[in-house]
């Protein structure tokens, strides 16, 4: 059995927006095939199929805090769990100082480079950015 080691992203991202206006972005498929993916699709068992270059990678909601936070538990092919299993946690957060929105991005990942997941995240946002006009 090979162990795969994996490593945890975290960064936030300042975003001119609304909670209220951020979450559906961040918690409907239809929304997260807006700026995350190509296309989102789920199942009638919940579970997302988050499609990238025409590959699924399945994963279920497995927290969610209405206008605050999502996090998205990654399953295998057969739509399973595993052990270790790799996620994303998206939240929104405010600054009480400066009255600021950030989005915070948390991604635990085999994925190693982290210049390479700073650029992935940095347009992912951008493209966030763009459609809510923030």
């Amino acid at each position: 059995m090979n162990k795969t080691t994996k490593f945890k992203f975290v960064c936030e991202y300042p975003i001119n927006a609304s909670a209220k206006l951020l979450y559906p972005y961040l918690s409907t498929p239809s929304g997260l095939a807006e700026w995350f993916c190509d296309d989102v699709v789920l199942d009638e068992n919940k579970i997302f199929n988050f499609i990238w270059d025409g590959r699924s990678h399945y994963a279920e909601m497995t927290g969610h805090r209405t206008n605050k936070s999502i996090r998205f538990l990654f399953l295998d092919e057969k739509k399973k769990h595993v052990h270790d299993p790799s996620y994303i946690d998206l939240s929104i957060e405010s600054s009480e100082l400066t009255q600021e929105q950030f989005l915070k991005v948390v991604e635990y990942s085999e994925e190693q480079d982290k210049k390479e997941m700073e650029e992935r995240w940095e347009y992912l946002l951008q493209n966030l950015r763009e459609t809510v006009g923030g």
